[in-house]
């Protein structure tokens, strides 16, 4: 059976011309940056939701099993993200975070900073977070390796109360520039008023077999080569939100 990075190679191989899905919204300002802790606010009221329900991999589970939606703001520091998930079942199985990170239940955030597109499996023109339970980020490097990003997202997720099978996870991402490499790190860019940012969320459930059985997505694009499990690969399936002051 071939590895996940030998299946992925073979796919980019076969990758191209691939546009920008159409999947596209703005994104407010906030003055008021949200608290990163599991626990919603009143400044979350002026996001809208957006649901995530549809299959990227895998088969297509019931609502009890999987539903999710999310919301996000901005300022000039940082994408906020707020995802309300349904998960009846939480799994974290590979305690190293940097084996298998996408076997586990994990929050899977793909940002393009400046919405270029392109193949970014083994570069950081743009990057797929893998946040796991343990609210630790894992990417692909350019040097082919899984490594943390912990200090380009600040996750945090609590249960609630009233339905315990439901996490609240926000998150907290910064944006870095196309030449970020992993040996000579770049800062952070600022956010501004009218940005156009490719961006895609998904969600890794697993139910406690080898492999996770529901790969759920934001939105939908056409499968290259019967798959639709192309966001760690290209940007090209990303949708784009534009940045509104």
């Amino acid at each position: 059976m071939f590895s996940r990075l030998a299946k992925s190679l073979l796919m980019v191989s076969t990758i191209s011309g691939l546009s920008l899905s159409a999947h596209a919204f703005d994104v407010k300002y906030t003055a008021q940056a949200p608290i990163i802790d599991g626990y919603s606010e009143n400044v979350w009221q002026q996001a809208q939701w957006h649901d995530m329900p549809y299959l990227m991999d895998g088969t297509l589970p019931e609502k009890a099993d999987f539903s999710g939606r999310y919301r996000l703001l901005w300022d000039e520091n940082y994408l906020y993200l707020q995802a309300e998930i349904t998960d009846d079942l939480l799994i974290d199985t590979h305690a190293d975070p940097l084996v298998r990170y996408w076997d586990d239940d994990a929050l899977e955030i793909f940002v393009d900073g400046d919405a270029s597109g392109g193949i970014h499996q083994f570069n950081h023109s743009a990057l797929a977070y893998h946040i796991g339970l343990d609210n630790q980020a894992a990417d692909i490097g350019n040097d082919e390796k899984a490594h943390l990003y912990n200090e380009h997202v600040n996750s945090n997720w609590k249960r609630q109360l009233d339905a315990p099978n439901t996490i609240l996870w926000e998150v907290a991402i910064k944006r870095y520039p196309n030449n970020y490499t992993d040996a000579n790190p770049k800062a952070a860019i600022p956010l501004k008023s009218g940005d156009v940012m490719g961006f895609m969320l998904a969600y890794c459930d697993n139910d406690g077999s080898e492999v996770r059985e529901h790969f759920m997505g934001s939105h939908d694009f056409a499968a290259q080569n019967g798959s639709k499990n192309l966001g760690f690969i290209t940007a090209d399936v990303f949708g784009k939100i534009t940045l509104k002051k």
